[in-house]
């Protein structure tokens, strides 16, 4: 039982080290207590408690034990799993944070978060928008979504884009600012309801679901019979082999990601990678957290879009961190119809 100084303290907790796909049952909700406050001496460190956490794909690799390097570590079995969230500050000795700020970045799992010397913590300065949308659109996806299309991919007007995954949280706004670049636009995505979405919400020219499609090549044929000139990856395996003889010449590819394959022992090897020879096509990758000093130039761009109604944005939420797990598993099978929210606390 909590003392009359401590506050009852729900957090997700990974059980232990995962192969193959997540279930629910490899994670658990446990309750702690802790002081809110932060203890005496303790520099540079802020309390939140956290509003909003955000569901990512990537956080399937750090569910496991890496053996090799990769961009972000492994949870550790026992603990709170962390990830990009939006919170308000109860306390901090952190120069940068006051009581009552809020802020979106790296936080865990859990209802309230003793943070010292934050990785990565960014005041909010508009609150007159959803706050859920730090998290998303405003958050690491939007940043995703900016790096990959702008600066790695540099479009131009009447370029052919195709988005894989494109109803996400970081698809559906790459085909929204590919469309106000006045690209053509398709989408591809896992459901009808995910494909009326992309072209009656998010102004995608066309779409098509994936898992109609016996003959992924035949399907892009006919939705780009002269090639595409940007691919926005995030799903790899046999959709990455079939664009690939899509591309145009000197067609370019941002690497996202790849969610057909984080569950796989084995991955899927890529049988086409000539072309990028032959076609000159340039791919990359890249990292969010590499590029946040672009993040004024996503706020100049997407905030007035969002007001004019130029942009939307569609989350799915889910009330509670005992629906965290469930909501994180339920990513890797398509479950979620946009960004995929947990609510913890509303402020």
């Amino acid at each position: 039982m909590a003392g009359s100084d401590e506050v009852s303290n729900k957090q997700v907790i990974l059980k232990h080290y995962v192969t193959g796909f997540p279930k629910d049952s490899d994670m658990s909700v446990v309750t702690k207590t802790m002081k809110l406050k932060v203890p005496e001496g303790s520099k540079d460190t802020v309390l939140l408690k956290n509003l909003y956490l955000s569901c990512d794909p990537y956080m399937r690799g750090r569910m496991s034990k890496l053996d090799r390097p990769y961009f972000v570590t492994s949870f550790e079995p026992g603990s709170p799993l962390n990830g990009y969230g939006v919170a308000k500050v109860l306390d901090s000795t952190h120069p940068n944070y006051k009581k009552g700020d809020l802020a979106w970045g790296y936080t865990g799992w859990e209802e309230y978060s003793l943070i010292a010397s934050p990785l990565l913590l960014i005041k909010i300065e508009h609150t007159d928008v959803p706050l859920s949308y730090y998290t998303g659109i405003l958050g690491m996806p939007g940043i995703t979504a900016y790096v990959g299309f702008h600066e790695v991919c540099s479009p131009k007007k009447g370029e052919s884009v195709f988005v894989s995954a494109a109803s996400g949280a970081v698809g559906q706004l790459v085909g929204q600012l590919a469309k106000l670049e006045g690209c053509y636009v398709v989408g591809s995505a896992g459901s009808k309801e995910k494909v009326d979405l992309l072209k009656k919400k998010f102004g995608f020219d066309e779409a098509f679901n994936y898992k109609e499609e016996p003959d992924l090549d035949a399907a892009l044929k006919r939705y780009f019979p002269e090639g595409i000139d940007i691919y926005f990856e995030n799903v790899g395996g046999k959709m990455l082999d079939a664009v690939l003889l899509n591309m145009k010449l000197r067609g370019r590819i941002a690497m996202c990601g790849m969610i057909s394959q984080y569950n796989l022992e084995q991955p899927e090897g890529v049988h086409n990678l000539m072309q990028v020879v032959g076609k000159r096509i340039r791919m990359e990758g890249f990292i969010a957290s590499d590029h946040y000093d672009l993040y004024p130039k996503l706020l100049e761009l997407v905030l007035p879009a969002i007001k004019q109604g130029k942009i939307v944005y569609v989350e799915d939420t889910v009330e509670g961190l005992e629906k965290a797990p469930a909501a994180l598993v339920g990513l890797f099978t398509g479950q979620n119809v946009g960004k995929q929210v947990v609510v913890v606390a509303r402020e």
